[in-house]
């Protein structure tokens, strides 16, 4: 690699990504590779940094939908469960579903109790309210295993996860006697138009990036503390993810059934 990037002339390369391409860069880094790190991934899951560019735009893009299910749940009475992505992390579950109104929110940190879920759908019923259950595609019951439609793996190595929602609604309709379905999100999540926010922080963390480079700062990667734009060393970055603390998630059981 050295003699490519020696052949093009690169200097320095910056890497955009989550988890995998930042493992990647510091490992490049490991072995003499001029490389800083840009913190970019929906999942919101990277250490170090409070958020990831790409983050946000998925949360409003998530939450237009749960606000927009909200009504059919309503013309029919049934009870509506929306799958978003988050293979380890409950971010933008938890966001998308605060900001949506859901009356359940299921993440990978927390494996939950399936006979709880469908106490709190019931007790939507009993108020005339048809439920909304969002949940992370990594979530997992109590003593159970991660949900899949198949094994087949991506580029990294990873189970392409799917299938958390049906299974879930096919629980909660055998439990309740309940009309149940599911929307799956998918990939809708991860383009169209960024928001406001994830235009600032990107510009932000690309100016960021260039400074690193001018100062021959490699090894970095730049993250968002607060308001500010601080570097970390890319290795601390990538040790592992950065998950929904519990008392966090608890702070929202409030709103849950």
């Amino acid at each position: 690699m050295r003699r490519t990037l020696a052949e093009y002339e690169v200097d320095a390369l910056i890497a955009i990504g989550g988890e995998d391409t930042l493992g990647v860069a510091a490992a490049l880094g490991g072995e003499g590779i001029q490389v800083v790190g840009v913190p970019k991934t929906i999942d919101n899951d990277v250490a170090g940094t409070d958020y990831t560019f790409g983050f946000d735009t998925a949360v409003n893009i998530a939450t237009e939908a749960i606000d927009r299910l909200h009504t059919t749940a309503e013309s029919h009475t049934r009870t509506l469960v929306v799958e978003v992505m988050g293979r380890h992390s409950g971010w933008i579950a938890l966001h998308s579903g605060i900001a949506g109104g859901a009356n359940v929110i299921l993440i990978p940190e927390q494996p939950f109790d399936i006979d709880q879920v469908c106490a709190w759908v019931e007790n939507r019923f009993t108020i005339r309210y048809a439920p909304i259950v969002v949940v992370a595609e990594g979530a997992v019951p109590k003593a159970g295993q991660m949900v899949v439609k198949d094994s087949s793996l991506d580029e990294f190595g990873h189970v392409r996860l799917s299938g958390i929602g049906e299974w879930l609604s096919r629980e909660i309709a055998d439990h309740t006697g309940k009309e149940a379905r599911t929307t799956v999100l998918g990939h809708i999540q991860r383009g169209g138009t960024p928001s406001a926010f994830d235009r600032w922080l990107a510009t932000r963390f690309g100016l960021r990036a260039i400074d690193a480079v001018k100062d021959r700062d490699f090894g970095t990667m730049v993250a968002l503390r607060g308001t500010d734009i601080v570097r970390m060393p890319l290795a601390e970055a990538t040790v592992g993810t950065k998950g929904v603390e519990p008392a966090l998630y608890s702070e929202f059981g409030v709103f849950f059934g």
